[in-house]
């Protein structure tokens, strides 16, 4: 099978169906009988399926709880259904189209909807959006019917591994008192780091993450141009879809002292990135939760996003709230992320005390495990 859990559909389908009934089977074996199982994306969607069938009948099973959690909605497990029947021993009222029927095929995802007592996505906004066409991949209809049972919780940080106070990776450790200093060191180390020289009062704008269409990533194509036109320098860290790497890959042929782009990701350069640059952008077109804004509010980067899901969520952005932490656009139109740049240009050159507020604000938040844990603890509570 490789190093990777999954990549193979075909083959991806047989191992979770097995393992989704192994998981269960081997709950009375050894004696541990949960309230609820948790399951997680279209690869344990079969577990709530199970336990509404062929476990139901044992008394072991009866009571047992399930929580499917969506934590992105693209990715459904779609199969021939003739075949899920042969590997699961599932009988054919499962297959019908308020269950695991899909267009003439079996969706695992929608099954474990359709099933699971409780839905939760990784964010509150996500979670409304995917009852909305534009954003419900084809199952829209099934978790608007659910509505009611769906709960957004964003996902957590962790706080000891990002720390830009006890961070190894980066050149000066700094907490929110000493981030102005910390941050200059920092971006200086950065840009010596990727080989950029060094100018008096840059803007250094990073994209960390993969480089393909759900990150909104081919809005810079047309406004490279004006952008470059700044004092400002793009840091891009991250592999994907060849047409978006493309775009970045030409934008640092054209601007040598301007563009760096790598696509070998790695935590140590990524936290470089955190750390040094003044700005993190997401234009994503949308993003259940989104790891990176996060990330950047920890570090004192300011994060710059379209407001989709989770980055709306966790981004006040300028303009919108008297507490901003972050810049946001809501069109997913180059027109609309270049104002955006414009607006970011225009507060960190003119008014840096709103600036080094936003950061205070944004390494404040806490966007930790721990607080994601008390929400689903409660959640936990009331289905027990």
């Amino acid at each position: 099978a490789g190093p990777a859990p999954y990549g193979n559909i075909y083959q991806d389908i047989e191992k979770f169906a097995f393992f989704s009934k192994a998981a269960l089977s081997a709950l009375p074996v050894i004696d541990f009988k949960p309230d609820i199982v948790h399951c997680h994306d279209w690869q344990t969607g079969l577990v709530p399926v199970f336990l509404k069938d062929k476990f139901h009948d044992g008394d072991f099973f009866r009571d047992m709880k399930s929580i499917m959690t969506i934590h992105n909605l693209r990715f459904q497990g779609q199969t021939d259904s003739d075949r899920l029947k042969d590997l699961t021993g599932l009988p054919d009222d499962m297959f019908t189209y308020d269950k695991l029927e899909y267009y003439n095929q079996a969706n695992l995802l929608k099954g474990g909807i359709a099933c699971a007592d409780r839905i939760t996505t990784v964010s509150r906004t996500y979670a409304g959006e995917i009852c909305m066409p534009d954003f419900g991949e084809g199952l829209d209809s099934s978790l608007n019917y659910r509505k009611e049972d769906i709960t957004g919780i964003v996902n957590g940080l962790d706080y000891v591994f990002y720390n830009p106070s006890k961070d190894p990776a980066i050149a000066k450790k700094y907490g929110v008192k000493r981030r102005i200093e910390g941050k200059a060191v920092n971006k200086k180390d950065l840009l010596e780091t990727v080989g950029l020289p060094e100018e008096e009062d840059v803007l250094v704008l990073g994209i960390v993450g993969r480089l393909t269409e759900q990150k909104g990533l081919d809005l810079f194509g047309p406004i490279l141009p004006q952008l470059m036109e700044k004092p400002v320098k793009l840091l891009v860290l991250g592999g994907g879809q060849p047409e978006y790497v493309r775009i970045f890959e030409e934008a640092r042929e054209k601007y040598p002292d301007k563009v760096y782009m790598n696509v070998d990701y790695s935590d140590a350069l990524a936290k470089k990135f955190y750390a040094g640059c003044d700005a993190i952008l997401m234009p994503s077109r949308f993003e259940p939760c989104g790891l990176s804004q996060m990330m950047a509010l920890r570090y004192g980067s300011v994060p710059v996003i379209r407001e989709t899901g989770g980055l709306k969520d966790t981004v006040a952005v300028v303009g919108k709230s008297d507490k901003p932490t972050g810049f946001g656009f809501e069109a997913a139109e180059p027109d609309a992320l270049l104002a955006c740049l414009m607006e970011v240009c225009r507060v960190y050159f003119e008014d840096r005390d709103l600036w080094n507020e936003m950061t205070e604000r944004g390494m404040k938040k806490n966007y930790s495990w721990k607080t994601s844990c008390r929400k689903y603890e409660k959640l936990y509570e009331l289905m027990v």
